[in-house]
């Protein structure tokens, strides 16, 4: 790998910086300053701030009249702190290498500290020890790494560092106030979009980003989505679960797959691509299979006759040419084109030893599926009715004059599939505390079936039992659960198998604290204590959050078998689209005759899709698409206007 390669990981975990803020009182007892979210965002390239720096360092000596020296102080202390950089980066490599590798790390090691030992010397040197000619010498080199300095501020283009900082800030959802307020003021969701706007304008070769649109509402994932592509001169690995994001911003797919046995496959084009094009591989390679399996038996069977004809006829020749083709059969069993796509007579492109002349059919497939099987539902109610009614509800917190929500009405009845969608902070968590009676409307009337059990998954389920498992470190996930007052009369094998049914088996379920897993599992324990009762209403509030990709497939295949009542409260657009809208995920472009597994999949109404917008809740009659295309068009128009300002 080159040395000069900058490679920037965003993680998904935040870790906070050692200092937020900018020390820039005189005093050292006056506080700090707290940094604006603008500031911290232009000054998070270290690259550049260190330029600047050096520069300013090095322009203000090579201007100093009164010491004839200065230039060389600030050549020599400039020189040093790189040294000092090389060092640390020196030492980091020796301590995570081993063997012929480590050792030569090593050496490398001992070379650094040598020098900056040597610059340290000259740091220290006596004025009257330096001679004329070294002092031209240096000075000449200040000279020369001022100017390299300004042509890498250049490349940089620091001039127009705020404008673009502005922009990324805005297309990620902050106003303009909020880029101005100080950043140590914002929530942990918002301080998340602040890192990701800190890595989005730095100028970096690689840019590593591992789940960036956690956190991040519809608008500034469409707005990310154009911003990565237009990113020309970086290249851009994203880790992702949602998968109309990756549609969107993939070239190129690295999957790791667990069969073949923890390998690597690559495929040029986005994930869907992939997909369509791996069913059609596998159909085409088990239709070659059956053919060749219907005519090898064809020929066996003929083989066989003609081996018993000419035992009956005594006749050796023909015994011969049986024995002799049926061998021939099984050596050339196998794939009928080369790997250049002709047909051939031999497989001449086999390198080494094999046991046939032609190469096996492979059938390919897809990683075994994720295990998430949901408990069977509760008995049916003993009369009918919505599960839970809203009307002309309308809420706004104490102290607050405008209304977070406005003349709501909402029905959900029994089997019925609703999903609703809005910005951060819309309301809809709100909406839920007042469906299950933790909040009280100021007007209007909330009526729930008198025997219905409802569940909420709430969005804030991982900090929760990150907490608890803090609070307390041997807690796991079985004795959670059997905590939970809904767990009373359920005895340890029917919790483990719920566990177990959500994907947390064995000693992951009872043996490793809470604390130790990984956000996944934790969300597997917040669903499973989720459906303890067995509820007929489940509302998922941003349950993906946390969960891959093949995780959050098998969760919306359990969801569409699951017989009750659902709310999704998401901004995950596929897992809407195939949960609520039981959007297929084969393209019906890709066969007319896969028939009746298809046709189960459709089976049932497509549910509705609401939005939640300026306190109003509104049925989107175009689903989950219509909603993507109002927040682009907002998106747009607010971006326009904030530019305007």
């Amino acid at each position: 790998m080159a040395l000069n390669l900058r490679i920037l990981l965003l993680n998904q975990t935040r870790t906070e910086s050692e200092s937020e803020t900018d020390n820039v009182a005189s005093d050292s007892k006056a506080p700090a300053k707290p940094v604006s979210v603008l500031h911290y965002v232009i000054h998070s390239d270290k690259k550049r701030t260190t330029a600047i720096k050096e520069a300013d360092i090095l322009s203000r000596a090579l201007e100093d009249s009164s010491d004839p020296l200065a230039a060389v102080k600030a050549r020599r202390a400039v020189k040093h702190d790189r040294l000092l950089l090389e060092l640390h980066e020196s030492q980091q490599i020796a301590l995570r290498r081993s063997g012929a590798r480590g050792s030569k790390a090593r050496q490398v090691e001992i070379q650094m500290e040598e020098k900056v030992e040597a610059s340290k010397k000259l740091l220290q040197q006596s004025p009257s020890d330096i001679d004329p000619t070294t002092i031209a010498e240096e000075v000449n080199e200040a000279v020369e790494m001022l100017e390299q300095l300004n042509l890498s501020l250049e490349a940089m283009n620091t001039t127009g560092m705020e404008q673009q900082a502005r922009t990324v800030l805005l297309g990620l959802g902050f106003s303009p106030a909020m880029i101005e307020q100080p950043k140590s003021t914002l929530s942990g969701g918002w301080q998340t979009r602040c890192d990701l706007a800190c890595a989005l304008v730095q100028e970096i070769d690689v840019l590593l980003l591992d789940e960036p649109t956690n956190f991040l509402d519809l608008p500034a994932v469409l707005w990310l989505q154009g911003y990565v592509t237009t990113l020309t001169k970086t290249s851009v690995v994203v880790v992702t679960h949602d998968r109309d994001f990756a549609d969107a911003v993939a070239d190129e797919l690295i999957l790791l797959r667990l069969k073949p046995e923890h390998t690597i496959e690559t495929f040029k084009g986005n994930l869907s691509a992939y997909e369509k094009e791996k069913r059609q591989q596998i159909k085409r390679m088990t239709r070659m299979q059956e053919v060749l399996d219907k005519k090898n038996e064809h020929m066996k069977s003929t083989i066989a006759s003609n081996i018993k004809a000419a035992k009956r006829t005594g006749d050796d020749k023909k015994l011969k040419q049986a024995v002799s083709r049926k061998k021939k059969v099984e050596e050339r069993s196998g794939m009928e084109v080369s790997a250049k796509g002709t047909r051939f007579k031999l497989n001449r492109d086999l390198g080494g030893y094999h046991l046939t002349n032609r190469a096996a059919i492979e059938i390919p497939g897809f990683d075994p599926p994720v295990s998430i099987v949901l408990p069977s539902q509760e008995a049916e109610l003993r009369f009918p009715g919505a599960l839970v009614s809203l009307e002309k509800i309308h809420f706004r917190y104490p102290k607050t004059k405008p209304y977070v929500l406005e003349d709501i009405g909402l029905v959900i009845h029994p089997h019925e599939r609703l999903a609703i969608a809005g910005l951060n902070g819309a309301g809809k968590s709100t909406l839920i505390n007042i469906m299950t009676g933790k909040l009280q409307p100021r007007t209007g009337t909330v009526t729930t079936h008198p025997r219905a059990l409802i569940s909420v998954f709430s969005q804030s389920a991982v900090e929760t039992l990150t907490q608890i498992g803090d609070e307390d470190p041997a807690v796991t996930a079985l004795s959670y659960l059997q905590s939970k007052p809904d767990a009373s009369g359920q005895s340890e094998q029917d919790l483990r198998a719920l566990l177990s049914g959500l994907g947390l088996k064995g000693n992951a379920a009872a043996a490793v604290p809470l604390l130790a897993l990984s956000g996944g599992q934790k969300v597997r324990v917040a669903l499973a204590a989720t459906l303890l009762k067995q509820p007929h209403l489940l509302i998922l509030d941003e349950v993906t959050t946390h969960l891959d990709a093949d995780t959050i497939t098998s969760l919306a295949e359990a969801l569409l078998r699951w017989t009750g009542a659902l709310l999704i409260v998401s901004h995950d657009r596929w897992f809407i689209r195939r949960v609520i809208e039981r959007e297929s995920q084969i393209d019906l472009e890709e066969s007319n005759e896969d028939s009746e597994e298809e046709e189960q999949e459709e089976e049932g109404a497509p549910g509705k899709v609401y939005m939640l917008s300026a306190g109003k809740l509104t049925h989107l009659e175009g689903g989950i698409d219509e909603y993507e295309q109002k927040m682009s068009k907002k998106m747009r128009k607010a971006l326009s206007q904030a530019k305007a300002l």
